[in-house]
This record gives C-alpha cells, structure tokens and sequence, in this order.
C-alpha cells in the first residue's frame, strides 16, 4: 500500500511541475545553456580575433545564482571533459568557478555571452545561448 501511495504523490508531484523544473539538476532550476562557438588570444600586437572552435563545452547557468559547466572554466581550454561548478553575479558580470584562483568577467545579451580570462593580452571566449 505505500508503495501506490508513493507512487501517486510522484506521479501528482511530476504532472504539477512545469518543463524548466523537470529540467532541474539537483533542485536548481536552469536559468539558460550556453555553447562554445569562439575563443579569442591575441598574439600580443592586437591583432587577435574570434576564431571558430568545435566543441561541446556548455555552461548551464541555474535561477539560484550557481551554474555548471561540462569543461573547465579555470581557463581557455575548449575539452569537454573536466566538469566544474561555480557562481555567478549578474550585477557584477563576474563568474566564480571552483578550484579557480581568479574571477571572470562576462558580457551578456540575448543570445552571445562572451567570458574574459585574466591575461596579460586579450584572451576570450564566445558562448551562444542554446536555451
């Protein structure tokens, strides 16, 4: 009997929930996707730009001020293989990935967001907005 009576709270409790919370991971409920498309390091005499880059690297940026992402945000690498956790401010445009020890800055608008690495020159990298 308490397995049907669980089975029925689950069930009512899945049915209830709206999409973007069946999408949460752990209780967060995701605020919006991003993919890798571009990185930026200038050679040192301004020249650098955006180049084209194939990756699966995302970062999932979640409502309760924490995101994740399936590669490193320490630094450039565009490897979707090193998982890393961190937050984020909106009104300081920063990121704060764990096991880092500096922060990022980001510039956001609809769908391009583009992240900066502390380097000496220009160093970036371009995410698309997926969701």
């Amino acid at each position: 009997m308490n397995k049907l009576l669980f089975g029925a709270m689950l069930s009512a409790t899945l049915l209830s929930c709206k999409d973007d919370e069946l999408q949460s991971n752990g209780g967060r409920t995701k605020a919006s996707t991003w993919q890798l498309t571009e990185v930026l390091a200038d050679p040192g005499d301004g020249s650098g730009t955006f180049n084209a880059v194939e990756s699966n690297k995302t970062i999932v940026f979640y409502n309760d001020g924490t995101l994740s992402s399936n590669g490193s945000l320490c630094d450039m690498s565009i490897a979707s293989d090193n998982a890393s956790t961190g937050t984020y401010s909106i009104s300081e445009s920063t990121i704060s990935a764990s096991g880092c020890n500096h922060t990022l800055s980001f510039q956001q608008n609809d769908s391009i967001m583009i992240l900066t690495y502390p380097c000496i020159e220009p160093c970036r990298a371009k995410y698309e907005r997926v969701n």
